[in-house]
């Protein structure tokens, strides 16, 4: 008798230990999880130029800049965590056309920028890039336009709570990071792990700017339920989901026309 609880004690300690070592893992590389800048590039798009601009820390950030035409308000535009901002420039290729302007922003450890991704860093990466449009190119609040997708929309609500732009869309959003990680890592208390959270849901009652989500119904990594949760937290948000695509919805161009059409809604 004695033997076999032996035999079940070493079992659950083995058991522990497992998950013990698991829940180091994640621990020790959420980093990498949350943060996957894609090989650098330097090319630029078709009329871009690329633009450098400085952080309240100290860090040289170089993005891409595509100035609006006349009367056309410019897109600020934060791409999701596998991206850069010359994808952003091909995501953003219709409402360029149509001539919006397009700063495409970049973050720290991302295109060959020094430092390291995080939270807060991402955060003076927008002031930065926000002051870049306001300071250099002499771009009133009102001709700027925030757009964050993924895990960008957690940068671009930040933002909106620090400035008074023209409006505010997320683009595959999050209520939070850290509900994103539960959903997928349920079996580990990763809301006591995360030390990036991006609460999105707590934010949005302070901002003031006119708020269009779109989201794909067919996301597999940002549930189309925490869109809509974060759809309620103020009550005039303009929401628009897509039945057919999934987390890649930025790259269709009916979504862009839906934004144009939001933003022509704005006057």
């Amino acid at each position: 008798m004695w033997k076999g609880m032996r035999v079940i004690g070493y079992v659950i300690l083995i058991l522990l230990l497992i998950y013990g070592g698991l829940i180091a893992l994640v621990y020790l590389n959420q980093h990498r999880f949350i943060y996957a800048p894609p090989v650098a590039s330097n090319d630029v798009p078709s009329g871009f130029r690329n633009v450098s601009y400085e952080t309240r820390d100290r860090l040289e950030l170089t993005a891409g800049y595509l100035p609006a035409q006349d009367g056309l308000p410019t897109i600020l535009f934060f791409h999701g965590n596998g991206a850069n901002w010359q994808s952003s420039a091909l995501v953003t290729a219709r409402l360029a056309r149509a001539g919006y302007g397009i700063m495409a922003a970049e973050y720290r450890g991302y295109s060959g920028n020094a430092g390291t991704p995080s939270e807060a860093g991402l955060y003076e990466d927008a002031r930065a890039a926000w002051r870049f449009l306001r300071e250099k190119q002499r771009l009133a609040e009102s001709e700027i336009v925030l757009v964050g997708n993924s895990i960008g929309s957690g940068v671009a609500t930040q933002l909106a709570t620090e400035v008074r732009a023209r409006a505010l869309v997320l683009i595959s959003p999050f209520d939070s990071m850290e509900e994103t990680a539960a959903r997928k890592l349920r079996w580990l208390p990763v809301r006591l792990l995360l030390r990036d959270r991006y609460r999105n849901d707590q934010k949005l009652p302070e901002i003031g700017e006119p708020i269009l989500i779109v989201h794909g119904e067919a996301d597999s990594l940002i549930a189309l339920e925490q869109a809509q949760a974060l759809a309620k937290v103020r009550d005039d948000t303009v929401i628009e989901t897509y039945p057919e695509w999934g987390h890649d919805l930025v790259v269709h161009e009916p979504v862009q026309d839906r934004i144009m059409l939001f933003l022509q809604q704005q006057h």
